[in-house]
């Protein structure tokens, strides 16, 4: 790429830079949350894409690369979440042995559904090359395989949706809730917690060392001297080229995004995005006239439910989920990294819209993806969250093998 192109990328993040902060003082004038998502969806997108923190990757890698550097990543981001909202929840329910569940943290219903929605889940979003929010940020920075992507998972969901009513009244209904802090108080369930997150560390290390490639590193690739100025760049220069310029570690992304989380709860709710996808596809499904009708017992359930809004679409979930897309494509442009990518076969098309089907199904039964039921489930102290986890890496398992065969 020309340098002349490169200072157009440049210009043009600075340009999306103006706009997200037009968006923000438009917002201002609209509901208090609106500004307070935005920001934060912002947040979340430049921050994943300069760590490139991928769910896909943790589970998919260890697979199949025995490498855990993303997993690491995860859990450390995991650890961190699990203090912040146990901080919250203490102060919405002080006493947890009173059978009172904490407003808005992601405790979910927890049965055949959990399992069979991790299981889709997992195996959908190898398939399609990034779970729900990574098929977000990667639109912003180009990938037309993950916008391809993103009309599977509307359509997975409208898909499950049809049929909601039906795992209600089989499962759902009748599953249990399951916090953590009911009967081991919260040390307890941090200590539990942060415990199995330990051992599961220990684990990845483990797998690792079991690899032909143990003690091999991807090298980070870096731009050529020759593209640098010869003049030795000042501090701030050097700031700009730290923060925006150069990739970060995955353990920095997953504690920053875990910040992001911690810093949501605090004044409304934890991180999802599959929710406001599924009001996407119920909404255009509507103004068809094929809508899904009314879907039993969501009011009564916390983590990634279809909402059902009048009169707007410019709901705080849809700032957040624009807000992921805008804030990865002003990375990538700040960065020098946008461009274009266009599937070259045919067939990938295909399978980013399969992948993309069988991950929004699996993301609406399991009433989240890898942010909702998994990111924001465990540091709720939900035993879904892990349950969850269990079957989205037996999912990631499947879709491994499946990927091998079909390459």
């Amino acid at each position: 790429m020309a340098p002349r192109e490169l200072d157009r990328q440049i210009v043009a993040g600075v340009g999306v830079v103006f706009a997200i902060g037009l968006v923000y003082l438009l917002a201002l004038q609209g509901d208090r949350a609106l500004p307070v998502f935005w920001v934060l969806g912002v947040a979340f997108g430049f921050v994943v894409q300069r760590s490139r923190f991928c769910f896909v990757a943790g589970f998919r890698d260890l697979f199949l690369l025995h490498q855990g550097r993303m997993m690491r990543g995860i859990l450390a981001g995991l650890a961190v979440a699990t203090v912040g909202f146990a901080m919250i929840m203490a102060t919405v329910v002080p006493n947890p042995g009173t059978d009172v569940l904490p407003t808005d943290a992601h405790v979910l219903p927890l049965g055949v559904a959990t399992i069979a929605g991790g299981l889709m889940f997992g195996v959908g979003m190898v398939l399609a090359g990034g779970c729900v929010s990574g098929t977000l940020y990667r639109m912003g920075e180009g990938y037309v395989g993950s916008w391809v992507a993103l009309g599977g998972v509307m359509v997975g969901l409208y898909a499950l949706n049809r049929t909601w009513n039906w795992w209600w009244e089989v499962s759902i209904a009748a599953d249990p809730f399951i916090w953590l802090p009911t009967d081991l108080g919260y040390t307890g369930a941090i200590v539990l917690t942060l415990g199995l997150l330990g051992l599961a560390l220990l684990a990845v290390g483990w797998w690792e060392k079991r690899s032909p490639y143990a003690g091999f590193t991807i090298p980070i690739t870096q731009r050529s001297a020759a593209a640098e100025p010869e003049q030795q760049p000042n501090d701030l220069v050097k700031l700009y080229r730290a923060v925006v310029q150069t990739e970060w570690s995955p353990i920095t992304g997953g504690v920053l995004l875990a910040l992001v989380n911690v810093l949501l709860f605090i004044r409304y709710r934890p991180l999802g995005v599959v929710g406001e996808i599924s009001r996407w596809s119920s909404d255009i499904a509507d103004s068809a006239g094929a809508g899904v009708g009314t879907l039993k017992g969501i009011d009564g359930l916390a983590g990634c439910v279809a909402r059902v809004t009048e009169g707007t679409w410019f709901t705080d979930a849809f700032m957040l989920n624009a807000g992921i897309i805008v804030g990865a494509l002003a990375a990538a442009l700040l960065s020098r990294e946008f461009k274009l990518r266009v599937p070259r076969q045919p067939r990938r098309y295909a399978q980013s819209l399969g992948g993309g089907v069988v991950m929004g199904y699996g993301a609406g039964l399991g009433l989240g993806c890898t942010i909702g039921a998994f990111f924001s489930a465990i540091p709720s102290l939900a035993l879904n969250g892990w349950i969850y986890a269990a079957s989205l890496a037996a999912g990631a398992y499947l879709g491994v093998v499946l990927i091998r065969r079909i390459q």
